[in-house]
Order: C-alpha cells, then sequence, then structure tokens
C-alpha cells in the first residue's frame, strides 16, 4: 500500500503546476475515504521528508540566476589550538571563510574568482582558462603556482590541519621570505596532457611565469619568475613528479649608518612529490631544496592515512622535516603529526590532530592539539 500511495505522491509533484493540491492535501484525502490510516500517512510523511533531505545532500550545484552558467560554492573552518608552549593561550580562530565562484562561457573559456573573507578580506584567485584541448590549455590572471603537491591541495581538502614545514616555508605561503602569497601569484600559466594510453592521461606538463611579486599587487621588477612542472601517472592511483622554479625577490633600499641599494636576490625552489591512493590507502610524500640569496634550505615529508568504516574515519601520520638553513647544525626541526579525520557527509568534517614537535639545539616545550570543524556548500 504504501508503495502505491508514494506513487500517487510522486504523480502531484509532477503534476503540482496545474492542480492546486499539496501532497499533504492528498494524504488527508486519502485518509478520509479510509483507503490508507492515519498513522500511515504519518509514517509516509516521514519517510518522505528523509528523502528529500538525503536527496539534497547528494545534490553538487545548484542553478543561480545569471546571464551565463556559474557555480558558487565555498566553506569555512573553525579551529581551537591547545598550546604547550608557555605564553601562549589557547583559543578558538576562524581559519579560513572562502567564496568561490567558477563560471563556464564557452566550450572553450571558463572563470574562476575566489574571496577569503576570514581576517582581512582578500582576493585569492582570479583568473580565466582557454581550454584548446587535453594537450594545450591556458589559465591567465591570480592563480597556483605549479609548484609542490601539497600546495596544489585545496585548503578544504587537506587530511591534516597545517601543511608541512617546508611547504610553508618554500612555496609562497606563511613563512616564505617573500610573504604568505597562498600559494599564488599573477601570470600565465601553459598546460595539459602530452601523452595517454587507452585515454587514461600518462604524462602532463605545467608550465608558468609570473611577476614573483605575489598577489593582489602589482610586479615591483623587470625580472620574471618561471615555473615548470612533469607528472607522470605510471600506474592508476600513483602520480610522480618534479618541478622546478627559477625566480628573485626584490629587496628594496635601506638607510642608516650602513644603507644598502635596492637589489634583486635570487628565490629558487626544486622538488620531488608523490602521490597514492589504492582503495583505503593514502600515501603522500615530497622533496623540497630552495635557495634563498646565499642561504640553502631543504625539506621534506612523508605522510600516510587509511579509511574506516565506508570512509567515514581517517586516521592519519605524518613525519615532517625542515632545516631552515644547511649551513648551521641548529636549524632543523622535526615534527610528528597524529590526526583522525570524521566525515559526517561531502561537506562537513571534523578533524584532530595532536602535533609533536622537536628542534635541534634548545628544545621548546611546543607541542599542541588543533580540532578542526569544517562545513561546506
Amino acid at each position: 500500500m504504501k508503495i502505491i500511495v508514494l506513487l500517487i505522491l510522486t504523480l502531484g509533484v509532477l503534476v503540482q503546476n496545474v492542480h492546486s493540491q499539496s501532497n499533504d492535501d492528498i494524504l488527508n484525502i486519502l485518509v478520509q475515504k479510509n483507503l490508507i490510516a492515519q498513522k500511515e500517512a504519518d509514517s509516509i510523511r516521514a519517510e518522505a521528508a528523509i528523502s528529500a533531505q538525503a536527496n539534497l545532500a547528494k545534490v553538487k550545484a545548484f542553478p543561480i540566476n545569471a546571464s551565463k552558467k556559474i557555480t558558487l560554492a565555498g566553506y569555512t573552518q573553525v579551529r581551537y589550538q591547545a598550546l604547550e608552549e608557555t605564553g601562549k593561550p589557547d583559543g578558538f580562530d576562524i581559519r579560513r571563510a572562502r567564496l568561490d565562484v567558477k563560471g563556464i562561457i564557452s566550450p572553450y573559456w571558463a572563470y574562476r574568482v575566489q574571496f577569503d573573507l576570514a581576517g582581512s578580506p582578500k582576493l585569492i584567485d582570479a583568473y580565466v582558462e582557454l581550454k584548446v584541448n587535453d594537450y594545450l590549455n591556458f589559465t591567465v590572471g591570480q592563480a597556483k603556482v605549479p609548484f609542490s603537491l601539497e600546495n596544489l591541495t585545496s585548503s578544504n581538502k587537506l587530511e591534516l590541519i597545517d601543511r608541512s614545514q617546508v611547504v610553508e616555508a618554500l612555496v609562497a605561503r606563511g613563512k616564505d621570505v617573500g610573504g604568505n602569497q597562498n600559494g599564488r601569484d599573477i601570470g600565465v600559466q601553459l598546460g595539459g596532457t602530452i601523452l595517454k594510453l587507452k585515454d587514461r592521461p600518462i604524462v602532463d606538463y605545467r608550465l608558468g611565469i609570473y611577476n614573483g611579486a605575489g598577489i593582489n599587487v602589482a610586479d615591483n621588477n623587470e625580472k620574471k619568475d618561471y615555473a615548470a612542472r612533469l607528472i607522470v601517472h605510471p600506474v592508476l592511483g600513483l602520480d610522480i613528479s618534479g618541478a622546478l622554479y627559477n625566480g628573485s625577490r626584490f629587496v628594496p633600499a635601506t638607510t642608516g649608518t650602513t644603507p644598502t641599494p635596492s637589489r634583486n636576490v635570487d628565490r629558487n625552489r626544486y622538488g620531488f612529490d608523490l602521490n597514492y591512493d589504492l582503495k583505503n590507502l593514502a600515501i603522500r610524500g615530497e622533496y623540497i631544496h630552495g635557495t634563498d640569496e646565499a642561504i640553502d634550505r631543504e625539506g621534506y615529508y612523508v605522510q600516510t592515512g587509511y579509511y574506516f568504516f565506508q570512509k567515514k574515519i581517517q586516521a592519519i601520520a605524518k613525519y615532517d622535516f625542515y632545516d631552515a638553513n644547511t649551513a648551521n647544525p641548529d636549524d632543523a626541526s622535526t615534527w610528528v603529526v597524529l590526526g583522525a579525520n570524521f566525515n559526517f557527509n561531502a561537506n562537513t568534517r571534523l578533524q584532530a590532530n595532536y602535533s609533536i614537535k622537536q628542534e635541534e639545539g634548545t628544545s621548546i616545550d611546543n607541542n599542541y592539539a588543533s580540532i578542526h570543524l569544517q562545513i561546506g556548500f
């Protein structure tokens, strides 16, 4: 009987534009005519509500009235940190609050504009894409530099709360000498697939030329920075990459007892990374070497994760090493990070991490725990 009534409700939805009765009206009529009991009607209403919520959760895109088709997405990350280091208080913060707009103008042209509204609002991405074919695609504007696996991973897809030390220090992020540019720059990128096997990409490439001055600013010197990345997919689920970055950083003139003129200094990097996914197992790792003027820096990390309970829970462990100056004996630090992710649904995730930090030289009690709630749309 329930199946018949559900079919009647479905028909009612299809013809609701020409029929004034709602689903509740139909159920009430069926009860009045003694075709179903009131208890059955209430049960059908509950099942219909649960089914509607489940279907809504599966929807990945919603139409928006605009002159062209666009996709609006976003996410918010709320973090709590418990810091063991003396003088640093525990507390909550809004890690990110992103609003992401993408649009398709034609089969060849597309665009993206992304903002971060946490803290001081800023423009993160602003670029246009020209997709000529699988082998030749252009990206023009402000976008991620094609260097480092972890840098190219979106913040809402990271398996641990924080990026690795070497990525933060050498890929235009929080501890880079060039400032925190969210791993991005303004320029032109060329990329695509140069080898396929039975429609499966085997070799991809990325080439880019950039200002080198960072995001949301004009260039500050005549020199341009160059990036190149080659990605090989030898078997399904395995990606092996190598990347180069050749650039410079503008240092303004100083005054005082020993004034110095403005100058451009080297900011070069190279790196290798590996990414492997097999069913519930995930393995990541990369090595990066950087030269900032006369200082050589390097670091690497190895990370593994495993999913349980139909990918609802993921356990992760990471070994993270970074040497800020290879010429000095006491500049390296090692982090061991243990984490767990709880995926409530496709748009909601809770992350918990504990970071054990060990520095060469003077030891500091600076381990910390983090809880990270992310919700998106």
